[in-house]
């Protein structure tokens, strides 16, 4: 009896092993994923664990920290860039006002026979039908109307109108100017205009009939006209035009002064 018993018990735990089995096969992929997923559960943390075990040891613990000092030192880096460049705009406007200062003293320097007053070109109107610049000193600093303006190359023109901190000026090569010279070689009195062609070229015109005119001869002021005083350089002839009539004949000049370039001048207030 007991031995049948025993039988029974068997043949149900085989055929429940049995069922499982099936059960398994039967569901292969699900059990596989939940094995996995089991598998992944239990082996990832000691997974980690073992490199940050293996990092801690070889030193890359650091490489966070690294990163956050390299972006502290770029931030500082960025601050002091600024910093120097900031001190290189000051050098340069440094540079620039000593530049403007040494152009003054030569400047002085060079017409020390004239009591002056420095000033720097602050707008321009160069075109075809208006030649005048704008300077930033005016009635304050002395400045007034009809006052000879000059500049390192020679003669610029004069004052034309005024304000308390500004004047404008008439340069030579405008239309409406003239300027009463002399001709350094033979000391022949000419009248100097501006013209429409150019910006750098005044026509000699009233030659005289007998004059030599040479090209590449020196052109001065005469001191006549009761504007400009005498011996202010006004430029080189560079060519001469003869007519039909040589009392028509005229002369082209070549200013001394860049009038597209200038930037400080003189103000001449009067003869030492």
């Amino acid at each position: 009896m007991y031995k049948k018993k025993k039988a029974g018990i068997i043949g149900i735990v085989i055929t429940i092993i049995i069922l499982i089995l099936i059960v398994i096969f039967s569901n292969g992929e699900k059990n596989s994923s939940l094995l996995e997923n089991v598998a992944s559960n239990l082996v990832m943390p000691i997974q980690n664990g073992l490199t940050y075990l293996k990092n801690k040891i070889s030193g890359n613990n650091t490489f966070f920290t690294d990163i956050n000092n390299i972006e502290q030192e770029n931030e500082e880096l960025k601050a002091r860039n600024s910093e120097l460049e900031q001190s290189l705009r000051e050098l340069e406007n440094i540079k620039a006002e000593n530049e403007t200062l040494k152009e003054y003293l030569n400047l002085t320097e060079k017409y020390g026979e004239y009591k002056t007053i420095p000033g720097y070109v602050i707008n321009k109107d160069i075109s075809n039908y208006s030649k005048t610049i704008v300077i930033n000193i005016g009635t304050d600093d002395g400045v007034k109307e009809n006052m000879t303006v000059i500049a390192d190359e020679g003669l610029v023109g004069h004052i034309v109108s005024v304000t308390n901190n500004t004047a404008k000026v008439q340069t030579i090569v405008d239309t409406a100017s003239s300027v009463s010279a002399v001709m350094s070689s033979n000391d022949e009195s000419i009248v100097c205009k501006g013209t429409l062609d150019s910006n750098s070229l005044l026509r000699a015109m009233y030659i005289p009939t007998d004059a030599n005119v040479v090209q590449g001869d020196s052109v001065e002021t005469s001191g006549l006209g009761g504007i400009y005083p005498k011996g202010i350089h006004i430029g080189t002839i560079s060519k001469i035009n003869n007519t039909q009539n040589i009392t028509d004949r005229y002369a082209t000049i070549d200013t001394a002064v860049d009038f597209d370039k200038i930037d400080t001048v003189l103000v001449v207030t009067s003869n030492n």
